[in-house]
């Protein structure tokens, strides 16, 4: 399993299925299935794979050590940025379909409605994340500042959901589901923390002497 993470080729094939939301929806697009708000269409979906990238990115780091793959870890950096893709996709579909770039409209937006502003928010808290998603970065900050700064990815996921569900109103069915996942990793995230890790007691179980059966 290991050598399937280590792997070029495994990058490779992660890289052209995250392009499978973007491709979906061009042949939607293509093939004239955007439904009759096709505005409205691309947004929810670009939005709802926003949330879906951010809740696999954040599920990498649970999973590699339940699983004890810890080379699980090489994907992390690309799926944080693709979430960071289609949220600027999201972004984009709104300040430019949605609103023609026009700036006086969307500061107003973000000042009366509560879903824009956070929003928003949630979009502009990915940004700093995606520049210093290099090892480059990491050096300069150092890991400790570095791992500070990138836990914002939980600030935004959760601002995510709360964006979705302020949005709906009444089909609040798939971002409480979303606002779900992310609350089960954030407990994890803090039990991982700040309880003694079973992985870490059978460690210190194998490095003791074995006593001889008798």
């Amino acid at each position: 399993m290991r050598d399937i993470f280590l792997s070029k080729w495994t990058k490779a094939v992660v890289f052209v299925v995250c392009l499978w939301p973007l491709g979906s929806l061009g042949w939607d697009a293509l093939h004239n299935h955007l439904t009759a708000n096709p505005i409205e269409y691309i947004t929810h979906t670009t939005g709802d794979w926003t949330l879906r990238f951010l809740l696999i990115t954040l599920a990498i780091t649970p999973l590699r050590k339940i699983l004890t793959l810890p080379d699980l870890i090489r994907l992390r950096r690309m799926l944080g940025l693709f979430a960071f893709f289609y949220g600027c996709l999201h972004f984009t579909t709104y300040i430019w379909l949605d609103k023609f770039f026009d700036l006086a409209e969307m500061w107003k937006d973000i000042y009366k409605r509560p879903y824009i502003t956070i929003g928003f928010l949630a979009f502009t808290l990915l940004i700093p994340l995606a520049i210093t998603s290099t090892a480059g970065w990491i050096r300069r900050m150092g890991g400790r500042r570095w791992q500070m700064l990138h836990r914002a990815i939980y600030v935004s996921a959760i601002a995510g959901v709360i964006h979705y569900y302020w949005l709906v109103k009444s089909a609040v069915i798939r971002p409480l589901a979303y606002g779900a996942i992310v609350g089960v990793l954030l407990l994890w995230r803090l039990a991982d923390r700040f309880w003694p890790r079973s992985g870490t007691l059978q460690a210190s179980l194998k490095s003791q002497p074995q006593k001889i059966q008798t």
